[in-house]
């Protein structure tokens, strides 16, 4: 009796639960700090292998192109082997490729290493979360751990930059990769020792065909978005790119409506929130990962600072994603999820105008204002959205939903880079295309609280409680 108890009979879990859930939370703090601890040492990696804006854009998303492409399938495959198992598998490969990527001796090797990475990241993230649902089965149990699972996020957004910057100042860009061996050691071993195997759904089948297309789909978008400026806008190599993407996306659509098992179930499209939540997602994310890795850039380049005091200048923007989510639950709790997010977006939005002084004048006061704006913005919008979008799909679509909603957004961190790196690329100066790309970026953040005042929430009938 007492080995299926959760938690002490005075509320504390036992050891052996929290030190499972302190491996398992490593395993996802490793995935999320791989997409900002890179953003610092850019200059740094260019300095050493060479190659523009657009070779620094691949190592950025060829990472975050195949983590949204495989995300959408890897939960089911946790549902057929077992959760523990592919895990495991994940963990092993993302170590591996970190270890292989410090070694990297040319750009071509790490961006396609960083494509690995992503793989091992796609299969950790739902992994983890269903092994944190297995080991906690009480409710209340399950909402601390999960809350605490969830928490690492903003953690890993507030170490990414400062570790990256003051690892490639001291050790070389390199060492950055070597961080995630140790960890992944540490939580195989945790979690190969004290975690249990779920249930396994071995006659389950796996939907390839929206696997592959989802992935071309994002990659070939992606491809033309961040080499257009480079090969030219008309030219047979991008247009080929954005039909591809356009096919690969009708096939995908197609797959979906007709497959037995799909990855995406289009029905739950049908609610305003969902629709709504899935673009917002998107226009969060372009927001956020556009400015992580313009600013970087331009702090180094333009004002000539070192990738560390780079890394600690951002700390204004993502110190809020560590301690602002507990609050904005707090509030989602009480009011809805509609306000937080459109006050979230519109902060956000202020924030990235704030950023427009910094390009042009050396004064900070006020851009470091609008760094914590946007922090504080972000920090508002992704727990709302989150909450959104789940309550308003049916409790046997929860996985589906969470596995998409996390999929656009990295396909937004994906279109945000890409954005933002053509237009560096293609501007006459890095202070033009500093201004030109916050401002869009600006524009897409004020898309997203109209889209989500107008939206999101405004749905009568909750299909969890039918009312």
């Amino acid at each position: 009796m007492e080995k299926a108890m959760n938690i002490k009979s005075d509320g504390r879990w036992k050891p052996a639960k929290a030190l499972l859930l302190l491996g398992l939370s490593i395993g996802y703090f490793m995935v999320l700090l791989d997409t900002t601890v890179v953003s610092v040492a850019l200059p740094a990696i260019r300095a050493d292998l060479g190659g523009g804006i657009s070779g620094l854009q691949w190592v950025v998303n060829a990472y975050t192109i195949v983590f949204a492409g495989f995300l959408l399938s890897m939960g089911g495959l946790a549902d057929k082997l077992g959760a523990r198992r592919v895990y495991a598998g994940g963990l092993v490969l993302f170590l591996a490729a970190s270890a292989l990527s410090a070694a990297a001796p040319s750009l071509g090797l790490l961006i396609a290493l960083r494509a690995v990475l992503g793989i091992g990241g796609a299969a950790l993230t739902p992994a983890s979360l269903a092994l944190v649902a297995h080991a906690f089965p009480e409710p209340s149990a399950r909402a601390r751990a999960l809350g605490i699972w969830a928490a690492v996020t903003g953690i890993a957004m507030a170490a990414g930059p400062v570790a990256g910057g003051l690892l490639a100042d001291s050790l070389g860009w390199r060492s950055i990769f070597l961080l995630n061996v140790p960890l992944a050691v540490i939580s195989l071993a945790i979690v190969l020792r004290l975690g249990a195997e779920t249930a396994r759904k071995r006659r389950q089948p796996l939907d390839w065909t929206g696997q592959w297309t989802a992935v071309t789909a994002i990659a070939a978008l992606s491809f033309a978005l961040m080499e257009g400026s480079a090969y030219g806008w008309g030219s047979p190599i991008v247009i080929a790119a954005f039909v591809l993407a356009l096919v690969s996306a009708a096939l995908f659509a197609r797959a979906e409506m007709k497959g037995p098992d799909p990855l995406l179930p289009l029905g739950m499209f049908r609610n305003a929130t969902v629709s709504a939540g899935m673009i917002a997602g998107m226009a969060v994310n372009i927001g956020l990962s556009g400015i992580l890795f313009a600013l970087p850039l331009f702090f180094q380049q333009a004002r000539g600072l070192s990738a560390h005091t780079a890394g600690l200048a951002l700390l204004p923007m993502t110190i809020p994603l560590v301690f602002n989510p507990i609050v904005t639950g707090r509030i989602v709790g009480r009011i809805g999820a509609r306000i937080p997010m459109t006050a979230g977006f519109l902060l956000a939005a202020a924030g990235t105008i704030l950023q427009l002084r910094m390009v042009s004048t050396s004064d900070y006061a006020l851009p470091l204002i609008g760094l914590f704006l946007i922090g504080l913005g972000v920090s508002l919008t992704i727990p709302a959205l989150m909450t959104a979008v789940i309550s308003a799909v049916p409790r046997e679509q929860t996985g589906a939903a969470s596995g998409a909603l996390n999929s656009s957004r990295q396909v937004g961190a994906t279109l945000g880079v890409a954005m933002i790196g053509a237009i560096l690329g293609g501007a006459p100066s890095m202070t033009a295309g500093m201004r030109l790309g916050l401002a869009l970026t600006a524009a897409v953040l004020l898309a997203g609280s109209l889209l989500s005042f107008a939206f999101i929430g405004r749905k009568g009938r909750n299909p969890r409680t039918g009312r």
